[in-house]
Order: structure tokens, then C-alpha cells, then sequence
């Protein structure tokens, strides 16, 4: 009979921390977009945007160290496609003292559009692929740093 009390106890946890873990992974305050503009032949703007919640925010690339953990794009190496010089950011960037840190942070707020110029090699039609790691805070609480994948076609 004891284990039979064990063994319902156990059944009762993992119904109630089930539905916890389940609501854990579905807050997502951010919506990624990703697109490509031609601008020229062969030279491509690529567009990783981020569409953020009411009352969150998602840190710039250039937030200073000790402070959350800030943007960042890493490309997967493709040999028809050249990086040309950093990825912009496009938005309204809001700074201020983050007590919590220590630092003053660089965030964005509503809406950031994170821009890469790229070159493609030849006429042909490739894509580029990465990942953007994230973190994104309120006034309340900070999410646990986040890696998406992405790939954006270029025609």
C-alpha cells in the first residue's frame, strides 16, 4: 500500500508542474520577421526583425559587458555570400541606468529592425542562414537568454 500512496503522489507532482513548464515555454514576448531587399545586382539587405510585446524590451548589440545579455547574429558560413561591414540597428534606442546591472543598458523597445548587407556570388539564388541569441526584460522580470534560428532566401 505505501508504494501505491508513492506512486499517486508522484502522478499529483508531475500533473501540477506539467502545466507550469508548459506556460514557462510559451511566454514569448518577441515575434521575429525575417526578409531580404535587393538592391542592386547580386547585393541584398537582409531584415531580422524583432515585434515585441507592450512593457518588454530586447537589448541592443551594444550593451556594455556586466550588463544583460545583449543582441547578437551569427551567420552560417556560406561560400556564395559575403557579410558586408556589422548589422545595423533601426529603431528607437532608449538608454538608461538598469540598477540591477550596474550599467547603463541600450534597449529597444515596440519594435527593432536589425539590418546585415550582403553580396552573393554569380547570378544565383542561394539563402542565408544563422541564429539571433536574445534576452528580453520588463519591468518586472528578465527571460532566460534565447538562440532562433533563421534562414532568409535571396533570389
Amino acid at each position: 500500500m505505501p508504494q501505491k500512496k508513492s506512486l499517486l503522489n508522484l502522478l499529483v507532482l508531475i500533473l501540477l508542474l506539467v502545466p507550469a513548464a508548459i506556460m514557462a515555454q510559451v511566454k514569448n514576448p518577441v515575434k521575429w520577421t525575417y526578409s531580404a531587399k535587393k538592391l542592386s545586382t547580386g547585393k541584398y539587405e537582409l531584415h531580422m526583425t524583432a515585434i515585441i510585446e507592450k512593457g518588454w524590451h530586447i537589448y541592443s548589440q551594444n550593451t556594455p559587458d556586466g550588463g544583460p545579455v545583449p543582441t547578437a547574429f551569427t551567420f552560417t558560413k556560406n561560400p556564395l555570400v559575403t557579410l558586408s561591414g556589422p548589422v545595423k540597428e533601426t529603431g528607437k534606442l532608449e538608454s538608461h541606468f538598469e540598477k540591477l546591472f550596474d550599467v547603463d543598458v541600450k534597449q529597444y523597445s515596440d519594435k527593432v529592425d536589425f539590418v546585415q548587407t550582403v553580396t552573393v556570388k554569380g547570378n544565383v539564388k542561394t539563402n542565408v542562414a544563422g541564429k539571433v541569441e536574445y534576452m528580453l526584460c520588463n519591468d518586472k522580470e528578465c527571460l532566460p537568454p534565447k538562440e532562433v534560428n533563421f534562414s532568409i532566401a535571396l533570389q
